[in-house]
């Protein structure tokens, strides 16, 4: 029966996003306006400094329509992680997947994806840096960042990349440019919630294609 509720909850969404096969939900942003935030998700920041300033943006470079979701306040505070996620809520096991493009940053070039978000203080989060050139996983708990596992590779700042972070139970994958690149076994959160995008400090970051698949 529940099942049977996510999947009639899903198809009502508004066309921020499109339906497509075994259920996933994938917000593309091209139906938006340029210059201005996009509908059906939420803003927020967890630590200190400024809030984001989230719109979307043209990117003829993007991997689909030539919009993207971009972030693009330069509050260099160290501290600082403005979040984007979905108004509709997820199941707790999931699969999130989000093109991503770290643009500029002198402190960070970061972009992250968010699963189990219960509010700006309560998530998991996989992150990728191109100044540090890794992909780390972490849990945010009462507004404090912790890590949990650590992969050093390629992150190219201006290039599009894939970062993914799939959560089913009490294990936790990470999968970057289709490889999986970290597992990692926690039980912080065990309960479903919004789904969305992350940066750090000043970075510039941008996005497109967030998809949602329901394990």
């Amino acid at each position: 029966m529940r099942r049977t509720v996510w999947i009639a909850l899903l198809l009502s969404l508004p066309l921020t996003a499109s339906a497509e096969e075994n259920n996933m939900k994938v917000w593309r942003f091209d139906d938006a306006k340029v210059s201005e935030a996009p509908a059906h998700m939420r803003f927020d920041r967890t630590g200190e400094g400024k809030a984001g300033r989230w719109v979307v943006q043209a990117d003829k470079t993007a991997p689909s329509g030539g919009h993207v979701l971009a972030q693009l306040d330069t509050d260099a505070t160290d501290y600082r992680f403005p979040v984007a996620v979905t108004e509709a809520s997820a199941p707790a096991d999931v699969r999130v997947e989000v093109a991503c493009k770290p643009v500029s940053g002198k402190v960070d070039q970061a972009c992250g994806v968010v699963v189990r978000y219960q509010d700006r203080d309560n998530y998991y989060v996989a992150r990728a840096n191109a100044l540090e050139g890794n992909v780390r996983l972490y849990y945010v708990k009462a507004g404090k960042r912790v890590q949990l596992a650590s992969w050093r590779g390629t992150v190219k700042s201006g290039t599009w990349h894939r970062l993914a972070l799939e959560a089913r139970g009490d294990q936790l994958k990470v999968s970057w440019n289709g490889t999986t690149v970290l597992e990692h076994q926690d039980k912080t959160f065990s309960s479903g919630g919004s789904v969305g995008v992350w940066t750090k400090a000043d970075s510039v970051t941008y996005f497109d294609d967030l998809s949602m698949t329901p394990l």
